[in-house]
Parts: structure tokens; sequence; C-alpha cells
């Protein structure tokens, strides 16, 4: 599921995109996260060079994944995913 989130037109920075993202690690654990290279960002979670979270917790995959206009919101948007239960981002990842 894609989800995009968007600031008004005279706040956006042309080619800024960032993503927050949420990971289940090899333990079952969820882990969320924002970058603005998404597809680097698994690599190098899986190459061991990601969050100290996820470094023992390897191999991981990426199970949800929002695309946001601005650094600021992205980081908004991970705290308040942060916040949320397990069976929340469960549901968040299902699209229930």
């Amino acid at each position: 599921m894609i989800i995009i989130i968007t600031e008004p037109a005279s706040q956006k920075t042309i080619n800024n995109k960032w993503y927050v993202y949420i990971v289940e690690c090899k333990d079952k654990s969820l882990y969320t996260g924002i970058t603005n290279n998404l597809e680097k960002r698994i690599e190098t979670h899986n190459s061991g060079k990601g969050a100290k979270y996820t470094r023992a917790r390897r191999p991981i995959k990426l199970k949800y994944y929002e695309e946001i206009n601005s650094k600021s919101l992205a980081l908004k948007r991970e705290f308040a995913i942060k916040q949320l239960t397990r069976a929340q981002k469960i549901r968040l990842i299902n699209n229930l």
C-alpha cells in the first residue's frame, strides 16, 4: 500500500521525496524508519549497517511504506506510527 502525504505547494522542495517505512525483522518484530532512498535503506539494513535494532534481527522484509514530500512531515508520520500498538501497525500494513 502506498500513501502520499503532501504539503502546500509553497512549502514543497523539488525532488525531495521521503519515505516512512515498516520492516519486519527475522524475529517478527516491526521496525519503523524514514529515508529518502528506500531501496538503498533496505539494502543497508540487510547488510548489517542499518539501524542498531535491525543488525541482530536480519534479514528484514519491507512490509509497508508511505511516500511523503518533506522530511518534516516524514518525521511527524514516523513518530505517529511508532506510537501505534503492534496490532494497529499490522492493520496499517494489511490496509484494514
